[in-house]
């Protein structure tokens, strides 16, 4: 476990006395933002819609347009130069049976629907391609330092929708098969500062096709467990700890996700048939349009038959051993990976810098959350 820089828990301090919550003046695109709760009649759905006072947005709706392609052109090109990716064709719905659904955080209900022509049989809309990429590797015949990419879309049900949540996700889900010997934590920082990098660049490239984009990610990421977060935040939530270590450091990969704190708590919620929970990382970003830290990819190593059994084992769900890829996994049939999901809409709203995540997607938001978006310069897709 990496050790924690020298002087961070005197920032942690410091911050916590000088970070005001949501309700901190900040400069981005030369013009002065404060961040502040919609105005409504307190019903549930205006507790999760924040907009910066004054908001307009730079770009006409389309221009927007055009700013979304630039971006998502750019950055999946420079990507899958950077890991070696091929794209590929992926699937919209899986065999529930198979095993190949992404169980998310394990609440999360899938979307389903009976196929007429197979008696009703029930498909499942994907949640993610975590585990299909890995099997995907294998049966298109790919090789070590190989890897692939993909258009991950999938409909989340049980979403609460704000500023950067909604029930459409969409995303470039990417798998590359590595050795046994890279099943390291220098494997999983390597690739993160490739991914890093990616963004950065595309950040530059973003600055120099629109005036009003200034480049604002630092130029390298700074690395942290779970556990450092709660050693250094030990009287604060998870998301308030990614905050405040956003905040002071512009861009983070938090890494360890998923198995249980000293506290005995979890930062938060892994399936324990992907990702190694040793092995894997968000990458964080500050966000100043919002004021918040801001997620734009997940990642890690994904699991070996050693690292699944004793997460099925800790999450209490031994029967999935028996699902088609995960009895691959424990047979040793599947390839060592490593992959992760980079959020498209997410990516496209903070290189635009845009306020809402429905002002570069098209998804269903409640009307009142609609019309106080619309009263305030911000029109949802």
């Amino acid at each position: 476990m990496p050790s924690v820089i020298p002087g961070i828990f005197d920032l942690a301090g410091s911050l916590l006395m000088t970070i005001h919550n949501h309700l901190v003046c900040c400069l981005c695109m030369n013009q002065k933002w404060e961040v502040y709760p919609a105005s409504g009649t307190g019903e549930k759905n205006m507790e999760n819609l924040n907009i910066p006072k004054n908001y307009q947005s730079a770009l006409s709706l389309h221009d927007t347009q055009i700013g979304i392609k630039t971006v998502k052109d750019f950055f999946q090109t420079l990507l899958a130069e950077r890991l070696n990716l091929l794209r590929v064709s992926a699937p919209l719905f899986v065999d529930p049976a198979s095993g190949l659904n992404d169980n998310l955080n394990g609440v999360e209900r899938p979307v389903a629907f009976g196929i007429k022509e197979q008696n009703d049989y029930e498909a499942e809309i994907v949640q993610s391609l975590a585990k299909w990429k890995r099997y995907a590797l294998k049966k298109y015949g790919f090789m070590p330092g190989e890897g692939l990419y993909t258009d991950m879309s999938a409909i989340r049900r049980d979403e609460v929708t704000d500023n950067i949540h909604s029930i459409y996700v969409d995303q470039w889900d990417w798998e590359k098969i590595i050795t046994k010997e890279e099943r390291t934590l220098d494997t999983l920082k390597d690739v993160v500062r490739i991914v890093y990098k990616v963004l950065r660049k595309t950040e530059k490239f973003m600055s120099i096709q629109y005036d009003y984009i200034e480049e604002i990610l630092p130029h390298d990421i700074f690395f942290v467990t779970t556990q450092e977060l709660e050693d250094m935040f030990p009287d604060n939530t998870p998301k308030e700890r990614e905050y405040y270590i956003a905040r002071a450091k512009g861009a983070v990969c938090i890494m360890q996700i998923g198995d249980v704190m000293e506290s005995g708590e979890r930062h938060d919620g892994r399936a324990p048939d992907y990702d190694d929970w040793s092995l894997n990382a968000d990458i964080v970003v500050y966000y100043p349009v919002l004021d918040i830290a801001l997620e734009l990819s997940s990642m890690g190593i994904r699991v070996d038959k050693d690292a699944l059994l004793s997460q099925l084992q800790k999450a209490g769900c031994m029967d999935r051993a028996g699902l088609p890829f995960q009895k691959a996994i424990i047979e040793e049939k599947l390839p060592f990976t490593i992959g992760g999901g980079i959020g498209q809409s997410r990516i496209c709203m903070f290189f635009l810098r845009k306020a809402h995540i429905g002002e570069v997607q098209c998804s269903l938001w409640p009307d009142d959350i609609t019309a106080e978006a619309e009263s305030h310069g911000v029109h949802l897709l």
